[in-house]
């Protein structure tokens, strides 16, 4: 074992594995059922409202909490009947709805609307809302008997209408479609990894291996989640987000790891130094990209706003976990199992394998492209940028809920319809003010002139409502917005409240601090708080990525290749994402429609998910290469051999990658339809144009210059593993008493 194999962390643990591998083995498996003791447990704390607020809206909520003023969870229904709705017919309806609301234990307050003049414009609806007991984060599992109560009622009129929307039957519906969607979709990606597998493989041992380290250190990660959520609190969606991600590089990396195991056994290599030489290489490959990830996810704390710090949170404990899972215990089981790793062969995809991982498609394609590089780079990089120019205009923004979901579906029926007979009604703007007198009569003439200033503006809708807290020195005041809430108009009027007319009247009382909330604030607020971060958080992720490439294979030129060329496909993506869902070109074939915009913490997120992702087989790829000219291969021929041998791995990872993101594009609301198309999308880009034109092309333009480094960075370690003449790569044995047993392991090579 020479010098440099001594220090390769990798070779290191991998070998201490195989030694000791029965320890290794159930040394990982008492760690993943202590960690899931511990979450289960523990339990998962979630975010509470007021922790998803920023800018003016968090000291809104900052200011319910310290006041005890808390709003209860709200829900609306709208009574329309074709006689006027002040008729006693109508009249009789709408008691019938009100005395049935009260009965359930529920609702905690249903005021009478003819006494607070809720009656619509055209004197055909009227607004009836109540208030419902309990957290408001989990109305909706208190929204049934709300539901039943407004059913009975249209069971007794049947000429009147009944609209419901609000904190209860939304989140309800949000429980009983988007999320049992969701589960729904992160369990297929389970079954379609492992079909993708065992194409690969030709064997199913081989396939289900990869799958379950995966799904091994998702539970250990999510278990040490649920502890730290006591300290962090989490989204809902944590764990959602990690499965993806821990599936999507547990697998890649187990990938990483036996397909190089496998190739080299079918060379001739005897089990040991196979393990070996993975480990060496693989194993080297997969500690650099788990870096890479983890560099990448943390720029994620830069935002300064917890959901984000979550996620983070959530993606390094997962994709931490898969690295040491996939140098330890990976190694320890193939060592158990040897050639039964091949167990559950595919005759058919058998005879498919090719010995040492060559692949005829690419080696034509490479073929050409390494032709005329430098004509190649040029039209490659032509076409990501053609794709990229839509991204320029791109327009995001917290998309409403008639862009968020289907217009067919009855809650969004409802919506409209109550937008339209109450403009504002479901998402009016809040004021709270606090004072040290609220009795005080400057105070109340304030109050008085914003109420005039609201109704000469024209952005406001009625009634404006004030509401006094005198034991919490404190009055909130609810002013329903023109528009739909969520539109161009609302937040015209939105911004008039809080530029204009707040101050002007509020804000020139001495001693009082006033604070506007509510929907589209939150929203407003937290987009311009994603905007703000969104430089610190991209030039984070692209310094370290650059810094560790520099590390992980001592070339400046690769440093700033692989860092341009992730965001060249990234951009590709944003471009094709923005043509899809903001202009609306092809969004049929997704189920989809162009609504405008794009989500406004997609971006932030997708970059680093995005260039996460595309850097961990990026890093194999050029592992591979860099291997490969450490031999003494020319620039030219290392490219080749490197893409070449690595394309079937590259392949078979990015293909699970966007199968599983792929399904995203199938769920219901426009969020993640983005969120799957343009995951999908860029992975794709990345594998092929990227990967197999790009980056080879460049790279034999570049020639020698591939691997500059300056003299004063020459101090930087090389770890790189350089294997003996005999185990390097090279075809396989040829005399007769080696050629069965390598045909016996090509079946599970892959390529």
């Amino acid at each position: 074992m020479d010098r440099d194999e001594r220090q390769n962390l990798a070779a290191t643990i991998g070998g201490w594995s195989v030694r000791h591998r029965v320890s290794a083995v159930v040394g990982w498996l008492v760690f993943v059922v202590v960690a899931m003791m511990a979450g289960s447990w523990a339990g998962q704390v979630e975010m509470t409202e007021d922790e998803y607020a920023a800018g003016d809206s968090a000291r809104f909520e900052q200011v319910l909490e310290d006041h005890d003023l808390r709003t209860p969870a709200a829900e609306m229904f709208v009574v329309t009947t074709a006689a006027p709705i002040t008729s006693p017919q109508s009249r009789d309806a709408v008691s019938d709805l009100v005395r049935r609301l009260r009965a359930t234990s529920v609702v905690t307050e249903a005021a009478d609307p003819y006494s607070n003049g809720l009656v619509s414009a055209d004197g055909h609806s009227v607004l009836v809302r109540v208030s419902i007991a309990g957290d408001p984060m989990t109305a909706g599992d208190r929204a049934q008997p709300l539901i039943d109560a407004a059913a009975a009622t249209h069971a007794a009129y049947p000429d009147a209408r009944i609209d419901e929307f609000g904190d209860g039957s939304a989140n309800a519906w949000f429980d009983d479609t988007i999320l049992q969607d969701f589960r729904r979709a992160e369990w297929t990606a389970v079954p379609l990894a492992i079909g993708i597998l065992v194409v690969a493989f030709g064997a199913l041992l081989a396939a289900v291996l990869p799958v379950g380290l995966a799904l091994t250190s998702f539970l250990a990660a999510n278990g040490i989640l649920a502890v730290v959520s006591h300290r962090m609190h989490l989204d809902s969606s944590a764990s959602s987000v990690m499965l993806l991600v821990g599936l999507a590089v547990g697998v890649d990396y187990s990938l990483f790891y036996l397909r190089r195991e496998r190739e080299e056994r079918v060379r001739g290599r005897d089990a040991a130094t196979a393990l070996q030489i993975a480990g060496a290489t693989s194993g080297r490959s997969v500690l650099v990209s788990g870096l890479t990830v983890v560099a990448a996810m943390s720029g994620m704390f830069l935002s300064r706003m917890l959901i984000f710090e979550g996620f983070a949170t959530a993606t390094i404990l997962v994709v931490l976990v898969a690295v040491v899972g996939s140098v330890t215990v990976l190694p320890a089981v193939l060592s158990l199992l040897g050639d039964r790793v091949d167990l559950g062969r595919v005759p058919g995809l058998a005879r498919m394998r090719r010995p040492g991982g060559d692949n005829r498609f690419w080696h034509a394609v490479l073929t050409r492209v390494l032709r005329r590089p430098g004509l190649s780079a040029l039209v490659a990089t032509g076409l990501l940028l053609v794709l990229a120019a839509p991204a320029v205009g791109m327009h995001t923004e917290r998309l409403s809920l008639d862009k968020l979901l289907p217009a067919d579906t009855t809650i969004m029926k409802s919506y409209h319809r109550i937008t339209a007979a109450f403009p504002g009604g479901p998402t009016p703007a809040r004021v709270i003010v606090t004072a040290p007198d609220v009795q005080d009569p400057s105070l109340t003439a304030a109050v008085s002139d914003l109420r005039n200033q609201a109704a000469v503006s024209g952005l406001f809708g009625e009634p404006v409502e004030v509401t006094t807290h005198p034991d919490a020195g404190a009055v909130e005041i609810t002013v329903p917005l023109a528009g739909d809430g969520t539109d161009a108009t609302s937040v015209r009027a939105l911004d008039t409240l809080r530029s204009d007319i707040v101050p002007s009247t509020l804000g020139e009382v001495p001693g009082v601090e006033a604070y506007v909330g509510g929907n589209l604030a939150f929203s407003q607020d937290f987009n311009a708080q994603l905007q703000d971060s969104m430089v610190a958080v991209v030039a984070f992720v692209l310094v370290l990525a650059f810094i560790l490439m520099l590390f992980a294979f001592r070339s400046v030129t690769i440093a700033i290749v692989s860092v341009v060329l992730n965001v060249l496909s990234m951009a590709a993506a944003f471009g094709v994402l923005v043509a899809v869902f903001q202009h609306g070109w092809g969004a049929s074939l997704v189920g989809g429609r162009g609504v405008g915009a794009i989500e406004s913490w997609l971006p932030l997120f997708m970059f680093v998910i995005l260039f996460g992702l595309s850097m961990d087989y990026h890093v194999f790829v050029v592992s591979r290469i860099r291997e490969a000219h450490d031999r003494g291969l020319s620039t030219h021929d290392a490219v080749s051999h490197g893409v070449v041998t690595s394309a079937g791995v590259v392949t078979s990872a990015a293909a699970i990658m966007v199968a599983v993101f792929a399904v995203f594009a199938t769920l219901s609301m426009t969020t993640f339809k983005q969120l799957g198309v343009g995951l999908a999308v860029a992975i794709l880009l990345d594998a092929t144009v990227v990967r197999a034109v790009l980056l080879p092309s460049v790279l034999t333009f570049l020639g020698d210059r591939t691997w500059w480094l300056p003299r004063w960075l020459s101090f930087l370690p090389d770890r790189a593993y350089r294997p003996p003449a005999e185990t390097a790569d090279a075809p396989p044995p040829a005399d007769a008493s080696r050629s069965r047993q390598g045909q016996h392991h090509a079946d599970a090579a892959g390529g």
